[in-house]
Protein backbone atom coordinates (compact mmCIF):
# COMPACT_ATOMS: atom_id res chain seq x y z
CA UNK A 1 0.00 0.00 0.00
CA UNK A 2 1.35 3.42 -0.54
CA UNK A 3 1.07 6.59 1.22
CA UNK A 4 0.60 9.77 -0.62
CA UNK A 5 1.96 13.04 1.84
CA UNK A 6 0.80 16.00 -0.31
CA UNK A 7 2.63 18.98 0.95
CA UNK A 8 4.90 16.51 2.81
CA UNK A 9 7.66 18.72 2.02
CA UNK A 10 6.39 21.52 4.68
CA UNK A 11 6.47 21.87 8.02
CA UNK A 12 3.40 20.31 9.37
CA UNK A 13 3.69 17.72 6.52
CA UNK A 14 7.13 16.66 7.62
CA UNK A 15 6.26 16.12 11.17
CA UNK A 16 3.09 14.58 10.46
CA UNK A 17 4.59 11.87 7.75
CA UNK A 18 7.42 11.01 10.50
CA UNK A 19 4.82 9.95 12.95
CA UNK A 20 2.70 8.65 10.80
CA UNK A 21 5.21 5.91 9.71
CA UNK A 22 6.77 5.33 13.51
CA UNK A 23 3.47 4.78 14.74
CA UNK A 24 2.07 2.40 12.67
CA UNK A 25 5.31 0.39 12.22
CA UNK A 26 5.48 0.30 16.26
CA UNK A 27 1.54 -1.24 15.98
CA UNK A 28 3.06 -4.07 13.97
CA UNK A 29 6.22 -4.70 13.81
CA UNK A 30 8.55 -3.82 11.19
CA UNK A 31 6.63 -3.57 8.60
CA UNK A 32 3.60 -0.90 9.03
CA UNK A 33 0.02 -2.22 7.31
CA UNK A 34 -1.01 0.39 4.61
CA UNK A 35 2.36 2.05 4.22
CA UNK A 36 4.29 -0.17 2.14
CA UNK A 37 5.94 3.22 0.44
CA UNK A 38 5.75 6.92 1.70
CA UNK A 39 5.58 9.52 -1.22
CA UNK A 40 6.46 12.66 -0.25
CA UNK A 41 4.96 14.98 -2.88
CA UNK A 42 5.12 18.92 -3.34
CA UNK A 43 5.09 21.52 -6.32
CA UNK A 44 8.72 22.19 -5.35
CA UNK A 45 10.27 18.98 -6.07
CA UNK A 46 13.81 19.86 -5.13
CA UNK A 47 11.91 20.44 -1.17
CA UNK A 48 10.15 17.37 -2.50
CA UNK A 49 13.69 15.32 -2.47
CA UNK A 50 15.21 16.73 0.63
CA UNK A 51 12.27 16.03 2.64
CA UNK A 52 12.04 12.80 1.34
CA UNK A 53 16.10 11.96 1.85
CA UNK A 54 15.71 12.99 5.78
CA UNK A 55 12.33 10.72 5.92
CA UNK A 56 14.30 7.56 4.71
CA UNK A 57 16.58 7.85 6.82
CA UNK A 58 15.17 7.05 9.87
CA UNK A 59 11.84 5.74 8.15
CA UNK A 60 10.60 1.66 8.26
CA UNK A 61 8.77 2.17 4.89
CA UNK A 62 10.66 3.15 1.65
CA UNK A 63 10.22 6.80 0.77
CA UNK A 64 10.50 8.47 -2.60
CA UNK A 65 9.71 12.18 -3.45
CA UNK A 66 7.39 13.20 -6.45
CA UNK A 67 6.23 16.44 -7.65
CA UNK A 68 2.49 17.20 -7.49
CA UNK A 69 0.51 20.65 -7.99
CA UNK A 70 -2.43 20.58 -6.24
CA UNK A 71 -4.16 23.10 -8.53
CA UNK A 72 -3.18 21.06 -11.35
CA UNK A 73 -6.47 18.59 -11.79
CA UNK A 74 -4.93 15.96 -14.36
CA UNK A 75 -1.15 15.73 -12.17
CA UNK A 76 -3.43 15.40 -8.92
CA UNK A 77 -5.68 12.70 -9.67
CA UNK A 78 -2.80 10.84 -11.18
CA UNK A 79 -0.90 11.16 -8.02
CA UNK A 80 -3.86 10.11 -6.12
CA UNK A 81 -5.01 7.30 -8.34
CA UNK A 82 -1.38 5.52 -7.24
CA UNK A 83 -2.31 6.17 -3.69
CA UNK A 84 -3.92 4.40 -1.36
CA UNK A 85 -4.13 6.61 1.10
CA UNK A 86 -3.28 10.52 1.45
CA UNK A 87 -2.10 12.83 3.74
CA UNK A 88 -3.28 16.39 2.69
CA UNK A 89 -1.61 19.20 4.42
CA UNK A 90 -1.70 21.62 1.04
CA UNK A 91 -2.76 24.95 3.02
CA UNK A 92 -5.11 27.00 2.62
CA UNK A 93 -7.64 25.12 2.65
CA UNK A 94 -10.21 27.10 1.84
CA UNK A 95 -8.57 27.42 -1.58
CA UNK A 96 -7.10 24.00 -2.20
CA UNK A 97 -9.10 21.62 0.27
CA UNK A 98 -12.22 20.91 -1.37
CA UNK A 99 -10.67 20.20 -4.87
CA UNK A 100 -8.32 17.58 -3.61
CA UNK A 101 -11.16 15.66 -1.22
CA UNK A 102 -12.65 15.63 -4.35
CA UNK A 103 -10.02 13.91 -6.39
CA UNK A 104 -9.33 11.65 -3.76
CA UNK A 105 -13.08 10.28 -3.71
CA UNK A 106 -12.98 9.91 -7.39
CA UNK A 107 -9.73 8.14 -7.41
CA UNK A 108 -10.88 5.99 -4.75
CA UNK A 109 -8.08 7.00 -2.05
CA UNK A 110 -8.61 7.13 1.83
CA UNK A 111 -8.00 10.72 2.73
CA UNK A 112 -6.91 13.07 5.89
CA UNK A 113 -6.13 16.71 5.99
CA UNK A 114 -5.44 18.95 8.88
CA UNK A 115 -8.27 21.69 7.40
CA UNK A 116 -8.58 24.44 9.39
CA UNK A 117 -10.96 26.69 7.71
CA UNK A 118 -14.75 26.59 8.42
CA UNK A 119 -16.21 27.34 5.21
CA UNK A 120 -14.87 24.31 3.02
CA UNK A 121 -15.27 22.02 6.31
CA UNK A 122 -18.98 22.76 5.27
CA UNK A 123 -18.56 22.09 1.84
CA UNK A 124 -16.55 18.54 2.49
CA UNK A 125 -18.98 17.85 4.98
CA UNK A 126 -21.35 17.75 1.75
CA UNK A 127 -19.47 14.92 -0.36
CA UNK A 128 -20.00 12.88 2.56
CA UNK A 129 -23.17 10.52 0.17
CA UNK A 130 -19.91 10.16 -2.77
CA UNK A 131 -17.05 9.20 -0.67
CA UNK A 132 -19.67 6.53 1.38
CA UNK A 133 -20.66 5.42 -2.40
CA UNK A 134 -16.70 5.35 -3.29
CA UNK A 135 -16.18 3.51 0.01
CA UNK A 136 -13.80 6.06 0.80
CA UNK A 137 -13.18 6.59 4.46
CA UNK A 138 -12.01 10.46 5.04
CA UNK A 139 -11.15 12.38 8.17
CA UNK A 140 -10.50 16.12 8.05
CA UNK A 141 -9.61 18.33 10.53
CA UNK A 142 -6.88 16.13 12.83
CA UNK A 143 -4.30 18.54 13.77
CA UNK A 144 -4.46 20.74 16.88
CA UNK A 145 -6.93 23.14 16.61
CA UNK A 146 -9.82 21.58 15.20
CA UNK A 147 -8.08 17.78 15.94
CA UNK A 148 -7.32 17.41 19.64
CA UNK A 149 -9.59 20.24 20.52
CA UNK A 150 -12.62 18.31 19.20
CA UNK A 151 -11.26 15.25 21.04
CA UNK A 152 -11.00 17.25 24.28
CA UNK A 153 -14.91 18.79 23.58
CA UNK A 154 -16.20 14.95 22.72
CA UNK A 155 -14.62 13.73 26.45
CA UNK A 156 -16.36 17.06 28.44
CA UNK A 157 -19.45 16.51 26.71
CA UNK A 158 -19.46 12.92 27.45
CA UNK A 159 -19.04 13.84 31.47
CA UNK A 160 -22.69 15.51 30.94
CA UNK A 161 -26.49 14.30 30.34
CA UNK A 162 -27.77 16.98 28.58
CA UNK A 163 -25.15 19.59 26.68
CA UNK A 164 -25.96 23.64 26.53
CA UNK A 165 -22.60 24.88 25.40
CA UNK A 166 -19.58 23.65 23.68
CA UNK A 167 -16.30 26.06 23.61
CA UNK A 168 -12.88 25.01 22.11
CA UNK A 169 -9.77 27.85 22.74
CA UNK A 170 -6.30 27.51 21.68
CA UNK A 171 -3.88 30.38 21.99
CA UNK A 172 -1.91 32.87 20.54
CA UNK A 173 0.46 34.70 22.70
CA UNK A 174 0.07 33.22 25.90
CA UNK A 175 1.64 30.23 27.95
CA UNK A 176 3.57 28.13 25.87
CA UNK A 177 2.75 30.11 22.84
CA UNK A 178 4.31 33.45 24.31
CA UNK A 179 7.57 31.77 23.67
CA UNK A 180 7.18 30.66 19.82
CA UNK A 181 8.80 31.83 17.06
CA UNK A 182 6.10 34.43 15.77
CA UNK A 183 7.46 34.91 12.09
CA UNK A 184 4.20 34.64 9.74
CA UNK A 185 6.39 33.55 7.04
CA UNK A 186 7.95 30.60 4.95
CA UNK A 187 11.79 30.28 4.47
CA UNK A 188 11.40 31.97 1.38
CA UNK A 189 10.56 35.06 2.79
CA UNK A 190 6.63 34.38 1.49
CA UNK A 191 4.06 35.01 4.36
CA UNK A 192 2.84 31.45 5.04
CA UNK A 193 -0.10 29.43 4.36
CA UNK A 194 -1.19 29.25 8.06
CA UNK A 195 -0.91 33.52 8.03
CA UNK A 196 -3.07 33.41 4.90
CA UNK A 197 -5.24 31.75 6.54
CA UNK A 198 -5.52 33.46 9.81
CA UNK A 199 -6.60 36.58 8.15
CA UNK A 200 -9.29 35.03 6.40
CA UNK A 201 -10.79 33.79 9.66
CA UNK A 202 -10.72 37.35 11.82
CA UNK A 203 -12.62 38.83 8.45
CA UNK A 204 -15.82 39.06 7.11
CA UNK A 205 -18.39 36.43 9.25
CA UNK A 206 -17.51 33.24 10.39
CA UNK A 207 -19.14 30.38 11.70
CA UNK A 208 -21.07 29.87 15.02
CA UNK A 209 -23.56 28.08 16.95
CA UNK A 210 -26.31 30.11 18.82
CA UNK A 211 -29.38 28.33 20.44
CA UNK A 212 -28.36 25.54 18.63
CA UNK A 213 -28.49 27.10 15.50
CA UNK A 214 -25.20 27.31 12.94
CA UNK A 215 -25.29 30.72 12.28
CA UNK A 216 -22.64 33.68 10.99
CA UNK A 217 -21.43 36.14 13.02
CA UNK A 218 -18.47 39.22 13.14
CA UNK A 219 -15.00 37.36 14.80
CA UNK A 220 -13.11 38.37 17.37
CA UNK A 221 -16.18 38.73 19.41
CA UNK A 222 -15.39 38.40 23.05
CA UNK A 223 -16.46 35.51 25.15
CA UNK A 224 -15.87 35.48 29.15
CA UNK A 225 -16.06 32.15 30.49
CA UNK A 226 -16.10 30.64 34.45
CA UNK A 227 -14.46 27.63 33.83
CA UNK A 228 -14.15 24.63 37.18
CA UNK A 229 -10.78 25.18 39.10
CA UNK A 230 -11.81 29.12 39.91
CA UNK A 231 -10.62 29.85 36.02
CA UNK A 232 -11.81 32.97 34.59
CA UNK A 233 -11.13 35.10 31.74
CA UNK A 234 -12.16 36.11 28.33
CA UNK A 235 -11.24 35.00 25.34
CA UNK A 236 -12.03 35.60 21.36
CA UNK A 237 -13.85 34.32 18.57
CA UNK A 238 -12.36 33.12 15.49
CA UNK A 239 -13.13 31.23 11.98
CA UNK A 240 -12.66 27.58 12.49
CA UNK A 241 -14.19 24.31 12.17
CA UNK A 242 -15.04 23.28 15.51
CA UNK A 243 -18.42 24.84 15.25
CA UNK A 244 -19.46 23.08 12.15
CA UNK A 245 -18.78 19.67 13.36
CA UNK A 246 -19.67 20.00 16.97
CA UNK A 247 -22.64 21.35 15.99
CA UNK A 248 -23.38 18.14 13.81
CA UNK A 249 -21.74 15.47 16.05
CA UNK A 250 -22.16 16.67 19.74
CA UNK A 251 -25.48 18.62 19.16
CA UNK A 252 -25.40 21.85 22.02
CA UNK A 253 -29.02 23.26 22.10
CA UNK A 254 -27.09 25.99 23.08
CA UNK A 255 -24.13 28.08 22.17
CA UNK A 256 -20.39 26.94 20.00
CA UNK A 257 -17.85 28.61 18.99
CA UNK A 258 -13.90 28.69 18.75
CA UNK A 259 -11.85 30.88 20.65
CA UNK A 260 -8.37 32.58 20.47
CA UNK A 261 -6.89 32.99 23.93
CA UNK A 262 -4.52 36.10 23.28
CA UNK A 263 -3.50 39.63 25.31
CA UNK A 264 -5.48 42.81 24.89
CA UNK A 265 -2.44 44.20 22.52
CA UNK A 266 -2.98 41.39 20.32
CA UNK A 267 -6.66 41.22 20.50
CA UNK A 268 -6.64 44.93 19.84
CA UNK A 269 -4.01 44.85 16.47
CA UNK A 270 -6.09 42.02 15.26
CA UNK A 271 -9.53 43.64 15.08
CA UNK A 272 -7.51 46.59 13.68
CA UNK A 273 -6.28 44.42 11.05
CA UNK A 274 -10.01 42.92 10.95
CA UNK A 275 -11.64 46.18 9.75
CA UNK A 276 -8.98 46.82 7.17
CA UNK A 277 -10.31 43.18 5.63
CA UNK A 278 -13.56 44.26 5.53
CA UNK A 279 -12.57 47.33 3.92
CA UNK A 280 -10.64 45.95 1.33
CA UNK A 281 -7.62 47.91 2.50
CA UNK A 282 -5.90 44.99 2.47
CA UNK A 283 -5.88 41.14 1.31
CA UNK A 284 -5.42 38.25 3.36
CA UNK A 285 -1.54 38.00 2.62
CA UNK A 286 -1.43 41.75 3.01
CA UNK A 287 -2.46 41.64 6.11
CA UNK A 288 -0.77 38.92 7.38
CA UNK A 289 2.34 40.56 6.24
CA UNK A 290 1.63 43.99 8.25
CA UNK A 291 0.90 41.68 11.24
CA UNK A 292 4.32 39.64 10.78
CA UNK A 293 5.77 43.51 10.49
CA UNK A 294 3.34 45.60 12.08
CA UNK A 295 3.14 49.31 10.96
CA UNK A 296 3.19 52.26 12.97
CA UNK A 297 -0.12 53.42 12.13
CA UNK A 298 -1.58 50.41 12.87
CA UNK A 299 0.00 50.19 16.11
CA UNK A 300 -1.56 53.56 17.35
CA UNK A 301 -4.74 52.30 16.64
CA UNK A 302 -4.43 49.15 18.45
CA UNK A 303 -2.90 51.10 20.79
CA UNK A 304 -6.04 53.29 21.68
CA UNK A 305 -8.69 50.36 21.54
CA UNK A 306 -6.85 47.75 23.74
CA UNK A 307 -7.75 49.37 27.18
CA UNK A 308 -11.39 48.45 26.72
CA UNK A 309 -10.79 45.03 26.17
CA UNK A 310 -10.65 42.07 28.34
CA UNK A 311 -7.63 39.85 28.69
CA UNK A 312 -7.73 36.20 29.31
CA UNK A 313 -7.42 35.93 32.99
CA UNK A 314 -6.48 32.16 34.31
CA UNK A 315 -7.89 30.39 31.35
CA UNK A 316 -6.12 27.52 30.46
CA UNK A 317 -4.21 28.12 27.32
CA UNK A 318 -5.87 25.19 25.05
CA UNK A 319 -8.76 23.49 26.37
CA UNK A 320 -12.31 22.31 25.72
CA UNK A 321 -15.08 23.39 27.78
CA UNK A 322 -19.19 22.30 27.79
CA UNK A 323 -22.35 23.20 29.81
CA UNK A 324 -25.23 21.41 30.89
CA UNK A 325 -26.66 19.13 33.41
CA UNK A 326 -25.03 16.00 35.21
CA UNK A 327 -27.35 13.98 37.71
CA UNK A 328 -30.28 17.00 37.08
CA UNK A 329 -28.15 20.00 38.62
CA UNK A 330 -25.69 22.14 36.20
CA UNK A 331 -22.43 21.75 35.49
CA UNK A 332 -19.46 22.67 33.63
CA UNK A 333 -17.02 20.63 32.76
CA UNK A 334 -13.42 21.43 31.79
CA UNK A 335 -11.09 19.87 30.01
CA UNK A 336 -7.24 20.57 28.64
CA UNK A 337 -3.46 18.96 28.20
CA UNK A 338 -1.32 19.19 30.91
CA UNK A 339 2.41 18.78 30.22
CA UNK A 340 1.82 20.32 26.75
CA UNK A 341 3.96 23.43 26.92
CA UNK A 342 6.45 22.09 24.41
CA UNK A 343 4.10 20.58 21.83
CA UNK A 344 2.02 24.10 21.90
CA UNK A 345 5.07 26.19 21.42
CA UNK A 346 5.90 24.75 18.00
CA UNK A 347 2.81 25.12 15.31
CA UNK A 348 4.28 22.37 13.37
CA UNK A 349 4.47 19.83 16.17
CA UNK A 350 0.86 20.68 17.64
CA UNK A 351 -0.53 20.27 14.08
CA UNK A 352 1.60 17.46 12.52
CA UNK A 353 1.77 14.65 15.05
CA UNK A 354 -2.09 14.58 15.73
CA UNK A 355 -2.66 14.61 11.72
CA UNK A 356 0.12 11.43 11.68
CA UNK A 357 -1.58 9.59 15.43
CA UNK A 358 -4.91 10.07 13.47
CA UNK A 359 -3.87 8.78 9.93
CA UNK A 360 -2.56 5.49 11.92
CA UNK A 361 -6.09 4.47 12.69
CA UNK A 362 -7.35 5.60 9.29
CA UNK A 363 -5.22 2.90 8.17
CA UNK A 364 -5.16 0.01 10.17
CA UNK A 365 -9.08 0.28 9.94
CA UNK A 366 -9.75 1.73 13.62
CA UNK A 367 -11.70 4.24 11.19
CA UNK A 368 -14.02 1.54 9.86
CA UNK A 369 -16.81 4.00 8.09
CA UNK A 370 -16.78 5.43 4.37
CA UNK A 371 -17.80 8.94 4.25
CA UNK A 372 -16.30 12.36 5.46
CA UNK A 373 -15.87 12.45 8.97
CA UNK A 374 -14.49 15.11 12.08
CA UNK A 375 -12.36 13.87 14.50
CA UNK A 376 -14.66 13.55 17.09
CA UNK A 377 -16.86 11.02 15.20
CA UNK A 378 -14.78 8.01 13.86
CA UNK A 379 -11.55 8.68 15.93
CA UNK A 380 -10.83 6.76 19.31
CA UNK A 381 -10.24 9.20 21.62
CA UNK A 382 -8.83 7.35 24.52
CA UNK A 383 -6.55 5.23 21.83
CA UNK A 384 -5.67 9.07 20.16
CA UNK A 385 -4.27 10.52 23.15
CA UNK A 386 -2.55 7.04 25.00
CA UNK A 387 -0.87 7.68 21.70
CA UNK A 388 -0.10 11.45 22.17
CA UNK A 389 1.10 10.63 25.77
CA UNK A 390 3.92 8.17 24.30
CA UNK A 391 4.98 10.43 21.43
CA UNK A 392 5.26 13.55 23.79
CA UNK A 393 6.01 12.49 27.02
CA UNK A 394 4.33 14.57 30.17
CA UNK A 395 1.34 15.24 28.11
CA UNK A 396 -2.15 13.91 29.64
CA UNK A 397 -6.16 15.11 29.45
CA UNK A 398 -6.84 16.33 32.77
CA UNK A 399 -10.77 17.05 33.65
CA UNK A 400 -12.32 19.20 35.68
CA UNK A 401 -15.89 19.43 37.02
Amino acid sequence: MRLLALGGAGAMGRVSTRVAARVVAGLSGDVPPGAHEVVIADRDLDAARRAAAVLAAGSPVPVRAARVDVTDGRELRAALADADAVLNTVGPYYRHGLDVLRAAIRTGTHYLDICDDWEPTLAMLELDGEARAAGVRAVIGLGASPGISNLLAARAAARLDTLTDVHTAWPVDVGAAAGEDTSLRDPDGAVSAAAVHWMQQISGTVAAVEGGRLVRRRPLRPVTLDLPGGRHGTAYTVGHPEPVTLHRSLRPGGDAANLMVLTTGTAAYLDVLREDLDSGRLTNESAAADLDRPTVRRTLRAAARAPRLRGPGTLPPFFAAATGTRDGRPATVLVHLAGADGLLADMAEATGVPAGLGLAQLLDGTVRSAGVHPPEAVIDGERFFADLARECPGVEVVEEL
